[in-house]
């Protein structure tokens, strides 16, 4: 019986009570959230327990990372490294994005090492293998996909990214209405590859009720895959991505309905004055699954930064509702991370779940917000370096012999000092 089936019937299961405990509310708050499918927790019913985060309304924001090796860097170690590094800077969650040559081995690597939920897209083992087989991606068989989401289903992934939603209906208002970016997706670019070769609807629209049977199964919860999110602020609202929300609602509804926990994947390149708008569409028409975004990128013309640009346009989705931020690194555009470009991405993308989770009224952020200001009054390092998202600056100045104090600005006259005094704090 999968979570969303237990919570209907009014138990309480192990990855409730975790999550609840985590994230200090009421478990009869989680188990219904769960239940009306506000509330997902990813957890594969073949892995061992880990660190569970539920994801959703009422949690704090959460931040997923991505690995995988490629025909350009099929490195498994280094993978393996990035995977370690993302853990360490904090992430609730990471997919496993491989197209090497290698990607069984590659999965349970991944799965091995894990201490937090682990997903992946499954139609990249697919294409990849029909490359190998067949000679080229367009001629993907749709067995092969279902049986690749079963395989990797059975090994243990906890969610899983498909691309359900894009379907010719998509597809039409897409080549009617013209886009600057057309498909910025690969999982995308795969689907609208084999859609205009074989003049065929989308096998994965298509087998639909045969992707839930599965995903039921093994209680692998269903990241309904955004595969033409706009790829530049110019395509953000127009009427492909309308048009794919509109498919979206209507599965993730039937998915609720199958007792499969879902969570909608979405944009993308959106500017600011967007965003809001585009939150609170998702919500209203996928009836409240959780919202799982791509950054987003807030601007277009920043490479290099852009884990910053997508720092500040999550930040402003997560206190519009967003629910889980995937991470951007500075490599973004450029190439592929390194294990710096991991731990940068993971901690600038927490910053902004933290950002947000202050805009939402979250009270345990609010409360390291104020135990942070308190122990700078209080010149106690210690409380500093423990309410920090990422202490490691602050410790590599204490250990420099900095002083209690750890700011240069003001020297011996500092405002925050001098005012303790006169109200009597210090």
């Amino acid at each position: 019986m999968t979570q969303v089936l237990k919570a209907r019937a009014g138990k309480i299961t192990e990855e409730m009570e975790a999550v609840a405990l985590y994230e200090q509310v009421d478990v009869e708050f989680v188990r219904k959230g769960v239940a009306e499918g506000r509330v997902v927790i990813p957890r594969n019913i073949n892995r061992k327990p880990f660190r569970y985060c539920g994801i959703g309304e009422g949690m704090r924001v959460k931040v997923n990372a991505l690995i995988g090796t490629s025909s350009n860097r099929d490195d498994m170690a280094m993978e393996a490294r990035k995977l370690q590094a993302a853990q360490d800077a904090g992430c609730d969650s990471f997919m496993d994005l491989s197209t090497g040559s290698n990607i069984d081995d590659m999965r349970r690597q991944t799965l091995d090492m894990a201490k937090v939920a682990v997903g992946c897209t499954t139609i990249y083992q697919a294409g990849q293998e029909a490359i190998e087989k067949y000679g080229s991606v367009v001629e993907m068989r749709p067995k092969d996909i279902l049986d690749n989401i079963e395989k990797q289903a059975a090994e243990g992934m906890d969610f899983m990214a498909i691309h359900c939603a894009f379907n010719n209906s998509v597809l039409k208002v897409m080549q009617k209405t013209g886009r600057v970016t057309w498909v910025v997706s690969r999982g995308g670019a795969f689907i609208t590859g084999w859609m205009l070769h074989n003049k065929k609807e989308n096998p994965l629209f298509e087998h639909y009720d045969r992707i839930l049977e599965i995903l039921k199964a093994y209680d692998v919860t269903l990241s309904l895959g955004d595969a033409i999110r706009p790829g530049a602020t110019a395509d953000s609202l127009d009427g492909a991505q309308m048009q794919g929300l509109l498919v979206q609602g209507d599965l993730a509804k039937r998915a609720q309905a199958a007792g499969v926990q879902v969570m909608v994947e979405g944009p993308g390149h959106v500017p600011l004055n967007h965003v809001e708008a585009t939150m609170k569409l998702q919500k209203r028409i996928c009836n409240n699954a959780p919202y799982f975004i791509l950054g987003t990128l807030a601007t277009d013309v920043a490479p290099g930064y852009d884990n910053i640009t997508g720092a500040i346009g999550g930040a402003f989705a997560g206190s519009c509702g967003a629910d889980f931020l995937c991470y951007l690194t500075p490599a973004e555009h450029l190439g592929l991370p390194l294990e710096e470009d991991v731990r940068v991405g993971v901690i600038t993308t927490r910053i902004a779940a933290q950002i947000a989770d202050v805009a939402r009224g979250h009270k345990q952020a609010i409360a390291r917000e104020n135990e942070m200001a308190s122990a700078r009054v209080a010149m106690d390092i210690d409380r500093q370096i423990k309410a920090a998202l990422a202490p490691d600056k602050l410790i590599a100045a204490k250990e420099k012999g900095c002083g209690q104090h750890l700011c240069a600005a003001c020297g011996k006259d500092c405002a925050v000092q001098e005012a303790a005094r006169y109200f009597g704090i210090s």
